[in-house]
């Protein structure tokens, strides 16, 4: 997926000396100790690791959900963490798309609804962004389920909604936690196919959490979190 055109572009995400720890009673866990990431332009990247290894909260750190207690995350070259709440916030919605686990789709709206929510939080066109709702759901096979609710949709289905609200946007980076893990093996490669597919043809870049080392080959670099520091697979 990377070529040498994208060695000149500026990184999407850069973390510099990232470090994380938690108080257990009368001793400090670290679970991240100086962590160095540089990730380009349409690259896909894997990162593997032990359950309990921190792999979740480096991506939370990543996404400005959670705060470093060294170092910074830059996103297109800004700081995620020098900034208050707000415009974190605003950083998130223009350049980041997020797909988990688990959907956390809002129960109470329709799947158009659901995906056109990053379009309306940033107040933009109520009809447009349920235009490109509409759009993007068709892409990944939605297109006849536009008014159903999440608990109307398959497992299947809620996912590749929560895929399409990740990418409406447009972002530059999706963040995904283990985003095929909720799903039998058929449904996760129809979601996980769908996700590099959009990678490809937005150019969005993609850091995929995964115990699966199958999805993991997928990628352009598989990255291993390991005592707190993430290095290179070999």
């Amino acid at each position: 997926m990377t070529d040498e055109s994208t060695g000149n572009e500026q990184a999407v995400l850069e973390c510099r000396g990232v470090a994380r720890h938690f108080r257990e009673g009368a001793s400090t866990l670290e679970v991240l100790r100086g962590v160095h990431l540089e990730v380009r332009p349409a690259e896909r990247v894997a990162i593997v690791g032990a359950s309990g290894s921190g792999k979740t909260t480096l991506l939370q750190i990543m996404g400005g959900l959670d705060d470093p207690d060294e170092g910074e995350v830059m996103v297109n070259g800004q700081s995620m963490h020098g900034s208050d709440e707000a415009a974190k916030g605003d950083l998130r919605n223009r350049y980041i798309g997020f797909v988990y686990q688990f959907h956390h789709l809002l129960p109470e709206f329709t799947a158009e609804e659901n995906v056109a929510m990053p379009l309306l939080i940033r107040r933009e066109n109520k009809a447009e962004a349920l235009r490109q709702a509409r759009e993007i759901l068709g892409r990944v096979g939605l297109g006849e389920r536009l008014s159903h609710k999440p608990g109307e949709l398959s497992g299947g289905e809620r996912q590749r909604a929560a895929v399409a609200r990740a990418l409406i946007t447009r972002p530059e980076l999706v963040l995904a936690d283990e985003p095929t893990g909720n799903l039998d093996s058929g449904n996760g490669e129809h979601v996980l196919k769908l996700m590099l597919e959009l990678n490809e043809e937005l150019r969005t870049s993609l850091i995929v959490v995964t115990h699966d080392h199958s999805i993991a080959k997928r990628m352009d670099r598989i990255l291993v979190l390991e005592d707190g520091v993430l290095r290179e697979s070999v």
